[in-house]
């Protein structure tokens, strides 16, 4: 998978796994790594999909209609490409933090309701429920952020609410974090997270 790798400045802090939303690539979120943990690692992944020319992790067959066997086929690529970043960059596969916002966070999502410790810590900016029907592993334990907007038409709220419930009844610890805008990134939804983050490391 195209991408890009900053080794941190101190080994002891996580790997960042950045992940953008759709049309973005592999550079869109690295300042955003950098403001969450300016000495951790950063791996920010390009999607290998292509809608209308616009990268993404995974199709989709409308707006807010994920194509189910991508989606399961992509999360497998992206867990593959992971194993095989931290053997490349000797980085702990055991201390990996994914940011993810919008098809990024789904992605995301899903690598949390396919394995089990596949993830540390996600931080999921605008994520959707990627598969309902899913019977989620074990997350015990596992800090979940997620960022919402309230006025936000292409994630509704349900949504939100329903990833954390789902992710909270496999034992995830999760913090919804509502602001008032629409789908876009806000500074007080990356500070929040932050902020949260910092209390995790």
């Amino acid at each position: 998978m195209k991408h890009v790798f900053y080794k941190g400045t101190d080994s002891t802090r996580p790997t960042l796994l950045l992940l953008h939303g759709t049309g973005g690539n592999e550079h869109d979120l690295v300042g955003l790594g950098k403001e969450i943990d300016g000495s951790a690692n950063i791996l920010s992944v390009r999607g290998n999909v292509l809608e209308n020319g616009m990268p993404r992790f995974f199709k989709r067959l409308a707006e807010g209609v994920f194509d189910m066997e991508d989606l399961k086929f992509r999360t497998e690529e992206l867990k593959k490409f992971m194993d095989e970043a931290a053997e490349n960059y000797e980085f702990d596969r055991d201390n990996v933090v994914a940011i993810g916002y919008s098809n990024g966070a789904n992605i995301a999502a899903n690598l949390l309701f396919e394995y089990e410790n596949v993830l540390k810590v996600a931080i999921l900016h605008h994520p959707m429920v990627p598969r309902r029907d899913a019977e989620l592993p074990s997350l015990l334990g596992t800090p979940v952020f997620i960022g919402a907007g309230k006025n936000d038409f292409m994630c509704p709220a349900t949504e939100s609410e329903d990833l954390r419930d789902m992710l909270q009844g496999a034992g995830a610890e999760v913090e919804l974090f509502w602001h008032a805008h629409g789908h876009q990134l806000t500074q007080d939804e990356v500070q929040a997270a932050k902020d949260w983050y910092q209390t995790k490391f």
